[in-house]
């Protein structure tokens, strides 16, 4: 049985800075109209809103109309300085359900959200608001871009996370298969003999107590889960990588025993070198997207 690789203090800085450079690359080239056209699409949104509340004026009697309106409902949301995730909203409204039918059959709960949303309005885009007055041309059209622009970087943001995992799982799925792994349906793994046959791999699955992204069986019949993670700065990679790789790494080798499985993460992004090694120390593999290479050798390697 072969033990998992260790990386040097070195090593892990010579990936770390190729991570970094094609993290730069991926961002700079990353296509500005996907930005532009989230852009008009909530600018029209805010424009809806304002134009049917009669620029907030008349949010009480025209609230279903805006609230009904999924598209609206999550405009209406950015109206608040910061904006209101909708579990917040329903939380702070006390709110079981934001569906339209919902809203329609309960009254007092439009009016709920309408009073949470209007206590944190945003007092810099809607100051007219406040001082109970019709908007000047400028500060009606300043509103609505400020609000798009907020809305169309939220988008970006969660797509780049979203779409950067996805990346990364599709690469790390295409590369088992090429290594003749076959795929298999996902699964809650309590035991190692619940968890796929040796050559054989899974999807995002329940291994003990906690989620996996792909887990996977090697051919020596040990567990390799795998987390995918991409880290946009160092600060958001002791998150992704210390306060949750590294201690799923700790929770797995203590349900199933330090020889049953091998935690590895597959890292894209920024990283800080004494996080890596942290990491690596607390029983974290380290992999890396921008080169699967070592990945797919040493896990052919348990083959021998």
């Amino acid at each position: 049985m072969i033990d998992r690789p260790l990386w040097s203090d070195e090593e892990l800085e010579v990936e770390r800075e190729k991570a970094i450079a094609a993290f730069c690359t991926e961002r700079l080239e990353e296509p500005l109209e996907d930005y532009l056209d989230a852009f008009d699409e909530y600018q029209g949104h805010i424009e809806e809103i304002l134009e049917t509340t009669v620029d907030l004026s008349r949010l009480e009697d025209t609230a279903l109309d805006v609230l009904g309106d999924p598209n609206l409902l999550e405009a209406f949301r950015y109206l608040a300085g910061p904006p209101i995730s909708q579990d917040d909203l329903k939380t702070l409204s006390d709110a079981q359900s934001l569906t339209k039918g919902h809203l329609a059959a309960t009254p007092a709960l439009v009016q709920r959200v309408i009073a949470v949303v209007r206590q944190v309005l945003d007092r810099r885009r809607f100051a007219w608001v406040v001082e109970d007055r019709e908007p000047t041309e400028a500060e009606r059209n300043a509103a609505v871009l400020a609000s798009a622009a907020l809305m169309a970087a939220s988008r970006a943001q969660t797509k780049r996370r979203t779409s950067g995992k996805d990346r990364q799982e599709g690469a790390v799925k295409d590369s088992l298969l090429k290594l003749g792994f076959e795929e298999v349906e996902p699964r809650k793994i309590t035991t190692i003999a619940l968890a796929p046959e040796p050559g054989q791999f899974c999807g995002e699955s329940v291994l003990g107590n906690r989620k996996g992204d792909i887990i996977v069986r090697l051919w020596d019949h040990r567990v390799m889960p795998i987390e995918c993670k991409v880290s946009n700065s160092s600060t958001n990679s002791v998150k992704r990588l210390n306060n949750d790789a590294a201690v799923k790494a700790t929770s797995w080798k203590t349900d199933f025993g330090l020889r049953q499985v091998v935690p590895s993460a597959v890292l894209s992004g920024v990283y800080k070198l004494h996080n890596l090694l942290d990491a690596q120390e607390r029983g974290l593999t380290i992999f890396w997207a921008h080169d699967l290479e070592p990945l797919t050798e040493w896990i052919a390697s348990s083959k021998k």
